[in-house]
């Protein structure tokens, strides 16, 4: 018959043993973050880095971490007192922050998100379907502009509604397919294409080159890309709003400005060559963003399923004063999980 000598340990020696546990863990995930904060730092040395602010729901999570932490503290001393009925309150209270934190996380990736910085397949500078570079518009009879996230039309920011007119116009080369061509109804009246500088023509639903002959596949793919920017509302940049002000650029550590389209430095343009590098740069900064707080969130998701038992055994009369040793343990590394965001949150801030 198997004996389980973990039963014939001092109530002393089991304690020291799991918190050794729980601290062997703590340190592999402070080794982990530890990697990836420092291959942030060093990534940014001689890079292209774009910055922007942290969302709101990311500080409101940081507050409701810190709440939760309280709330597991309060369950703790009150199961030593031999409360029941506080002990159930406080670890249901821990659980709902907990939930709180992971729903406010979320939140702060929606943001993101909404203002166009994603976790993958991102750049700086936006140059797949970048306006200008083979396709402009001609809108009742004047060409309309890009300057980082403005629209222009005739010396005035495009309004909302003929926005949505450009959007709807440019929605039907969204959809391209080899080998057939996609087919033009509204065009020409308020909107018509140049390719290359020269008029787009429709003929027979199809579009067709000053030299008669229809765009090919390739064009039409260019065309999608810039179909695709002009519905996400995206002009030079894959973040919204204005450069230097709703977020910045830098490099090698020192903020760019921005002037008709080209990155210069204290009024100075960059060379062609560092032009182009900052269009071919992806956005490095965001993906690390995304992977460390994510990283971070898969950490808690997991205890959170700790937390949900031990909730169950709060309520089933598992713990007494003499015997909560799970509800310590898993207090230490809730503790930690809070301590690390913060830290995290605090990088993020004064490094990103």
């Amino acid at each position: 018959m198997k004996r389980d000598f973990s039963q014939e340990l001092s109530p002393e020696i089991r304690e020291k043993t799991k918190k050794n546990l729980v601290y062997v863990g703590i340190f592999s995930i402070i080794m982990m973050f530890g990697a990836f904060t420092s291959a942030y730092i060093v990534s940014m040395g001689d890079a292209f880095w774009m910055k922007y602010p942290m969302p709101k729901a990311f500080f409101i999570s940081t507050g409701v971490i810190i709440l939760s932490s309280l709330f597991l503290e309060l369950a703790i001393r009150n199961v030593k007192k031999g409360n029941q009925k506080m002990l159930k309150l406080f670890v249901s209270l821990t659980l709902l922050c907990g939930i709180g934190f992971v729903y406010f996380q979320f939140q702060g990736y929606k943001h993101l998100t909404e203002n166009g910085i994603h976790a993958v397949n991102n750049h700086i500078i936006v140059t797949d379907g970048k306006y200008g570079d083979y396709y402009e518009v001609k809108y009742k009879g004047s060409f309309i502009e890009v300057d980082g996230d403005r629209f222009i039309s005739k010396g005035k920011d495009m309004t909302d509604q003929e926005m949505k007119s450009y959007q709807d116009f440019m929605s039907q080369f969204l959809n391209v397919q080899r080998n057939k061509s996609n087919t033009v109804s509204n065009y020409g009246s308020d909107f018509i294409l140049y390719y290359e500088n020269q008029p787009l023509s429709l003929l027979n639903g199809k579009l067709h080159k000053s030299d008669g002959n229809e765009i090919q596949y390739v064009d039409e793919l260019r065309l999608q890309s810039l179909a695709i920017n002009v519905r996400d509302g995206r002009g030079d940049f894959f973040a919204k709003g204005k450069m230097g002000k709703d977020f910045h650029i830098y490099f090698k550590g020192k903020e760019l400005e921005y002037k008709n389209r080209d990155l210069l430095y204290k009024g100075r343009k960059l060379s062609k060559y560092l032009q182009i590098k900052a269009m071919e740069t992806a956005d490095t900064g965001t993906t690390y963003l995304y992977l460390i707080t994510f990283l971070h969130l898969v950490h808690i998701l997991i205890t959170l399923i700790y937390m949900s038992k031990m909730t169950i055994a709060s309520f089933s009369g598992s713990f007494t004063s003499e015997d909560h040793l799970r509800l310590k343990v898993g207090a230490i590394f809730w503790h930690f999980l809070g301590l690390l965001w913060i830290y995290l949150l605090l990088f993020l801030l004064f490094i990103h």
